[in-house]
């Protein structure tokens, strides 16, 4: 992240589904729209008000794009959190825009009103479980019609994953409460 960009963190609500492409280089990009619309309350009317709409385009790359591809869609209240960028462009007709979209950083679903199951993904390149092992735990998206809505979910068999014999954190906690120890806690 450069210094000086702009932090923005959105809750909304998908406008449509989201859009998935390729780029030449074979990295995948997502675009999706949301709209984020605040309510108030008039005493006045005893009742809830909408505000004007924040519409946004956000785009995602890489893994990320694909997992929001497979996992998000129309009408999901998400939360957005990444870069605020400006872009301007020519329109065919000549016109001089100017748009604002948000380059994404997380993504993930809002559990306001609503419950989510994650199935973790096996990652492309790189270290990000930091424990040198891949994880293979790939599990297809459960929530297809979305997250407020009930479907019933059909359990995948999971395969016991094999792990190293001197891997510390792999093996459980000896009886004693303190490693080792047989004392009480110094407090």
């Amino acid at each position: 992240m450069a210094q000086g960009d702009t932090q923005i963190t959105v809750v909304g609500n998908l406008v449509a589904d989201p859009e998935l492409r390729f780029i030449p280089s074979g990295a995948a990009v997502a675009n999706f729209r949301i709209a984020s619309t605040p309510r108030t309350y008039n005493r006045e009317t005893n009742q809830f008000e909408d505000g004007d709409a924040l519409f946004l385009t956000c785009n995602c790359w890489r893994q990320m794009a694909e997992n929001v591809a497979e996992t998000l869609t129309k009408g999901m209240r998400v939360i957005v959190t990444g870069r605020l960028k400006q872009r301007s462009y020519q329109t065919r007709e000549g016109e001089n825009r100017t748009v604002f979209e948000v380059e994404v950083d997380e993504v993930g679903p809002s559990l306001r009103y609503a419950t989510a199951k994650i199935a973790r993904t096996t990652r492309e390149g790189g270290n990000g479980n930091f424990g040198g092992q891949r994880q293979n735990q790939q599990a297809p998206a459960q929530n297809q019609g979305g997250f407020g809505q009930s479907q019933p979910q059909q359990q995948q068999p999971q395969q016991q994953q094999q792990q190293p014999a001197d891997d510390p954190w792999n093996s459980a906690p000896s009886s004693d409460s303190f490693g080792g120890m047989d004392d009480e806690p110094p407090f």
